[in-house]
C-alpha cells in the first residue's frame, strides 16, 4: 500500500495509491479512516507524504560510505536532527542559498513511524512502523567542515526531500538504493550494507526520544555522494518503493 499526501480541490488530503489511482481517505493514515472518493494519480500534486514533528538522521551507517569518508565503523548509531521546515516533497525545488558553494546529495531510505514509540526492542520496532520512503539528506559540505557539527549544514529550508509516498509493503533490510544526477548514476548500493539495520535504528532512537506518528528516520547514505549545482535534477530510487525527483535552484 502506498500512502500519499496531495493537494486536492484547495485542500490537503491523504490517500492510498495504486499505479493509476488514489483513494482519498477521511483522516490521517495513523487514525481510523473511511474511503472518500477516487482521483487519478497522474493528475495529483504530490506533497511530502507526511508532516513529521522531527526528522532523525543517521550518519556513517553504510560500510562503504564509512570507508569513503575515512571513518572507522561506529559502535552505535550517530544521530542528528533535521527541522521539519527542511522537508519538501516530490518535484519540490531544492533551494541552495547563494553563499554556499558545495552542496551534496545523499540518497537515503526513510522510515516513517506509525505509532507513538518509546523504548522498543528491535524485534518490537517493525510493528511501530507505517512504512518507508525515499529521502535526500541534502548537505552543505563546507558548513559541515566549518562548524564541526551538522545542524546548520543540513538544516536549511528544502534540504530534506521526502517521497514520493510511504510504501507499507516492503522489507527494508535488503533493497537496492541509487541516486542519479541529470540521469547519470552516482550512488548504487543495497540497504543490507547498513551497519545498523532499520529496526535496530528505530529501537536505538526510541531509547533517546519518543517517536510520534509521521516522524521520519533517515537511515544513512551509501558511498558515491557528491555535489549538486543549480539546474541539476537529482533522483533517489529505492527498490520496492519508487523514485523521488527534485530540481536544484
Amino acid at each position: 500500500m502506498r500512502v500519499v499526501r496531495i493537494f486536492h480541490e484547495q485542500d490537503v488530503r491523504y490517500g492510498l495509491a495504486d499505479d493509476t489511482t488514489i483513494t482519498l481517505i477521511s483522516d490521517e493514515p495513523f487514525a481510523a479512516w473511511e474511503p472518500e472518493g477516487i482521483v487519478q494519480l497522474n493528475h495529483a500534486q504530490l506533497l511530502a507524504p507526511v508532516v513529521p514533528t522531527k526528522v532523525v538522521c543517521v550518519g556513517v551507517n553504510y560500510r562503504a560510505h564509512a570507508l569513503e569518508m575515512g571513518h572507522s565503523l561506529p559502535d552505535e548509531p550517530l544521530i542528528f536532527l533535521k527541522p521539519p521546515t527542511a522537508v519538501i516533497g516530490q518535484a519540490g525545488d531544492i533551494r541552495i542559498p547563494p553563499a554556499l558553494t558545495s552542496v551534496d546529495y545523499e540518497a537515503e531510505l526513510g522510515i516513517v513511524m506509525g505509532r507513538r514509540t518509546r523504548s522498543v526492542t528491535p524485534d518490537e520496532a517493525q510493528a511501530h512502523v507505517l512504512g518507508y520512503l525515499c529521502g535526500n539528506d541534502v548537505t552543505s559540505r563546507e558548513l559541515q567542515r566549518k562548524d564541526g557539527q551538522w545542524t546548520r549544514a543540513k538544516g536549511f529550508d528544502t534540504f530534506c526531500p521526502l517521497g514520493p509516498w510511504v510504501e507499507t509493503d516492503v522489507d527494508p533490510r535488503d533493497l537496492a538504493i541509487e541516486s542519479y544526477v541529470n540521469g547519470e548514476l552516482r550512488q548504487s548500493s543495497r540497504t543490507s550494507d547498513m551497519i545498523f539495520d532499520p529496526f535496530e535504528l528505530v529501537s536505538f532512537v526510541s531509547h533517546v526520544m519518543t517517536l510520534l506518528p509521521g516522524d521520519v528516520i533517515l537511515t544513512g547514505t551509501p558511498s558515491g555522494i557528491g555535489p549538486m549545482v543549480t539546474g541539476d535534477v537529482v533522483e533517489v530510487r529505492i527498490e520496492g518503493i519508487g523514485s523521488l525527483t527534485n530540481r536544484v535552484v
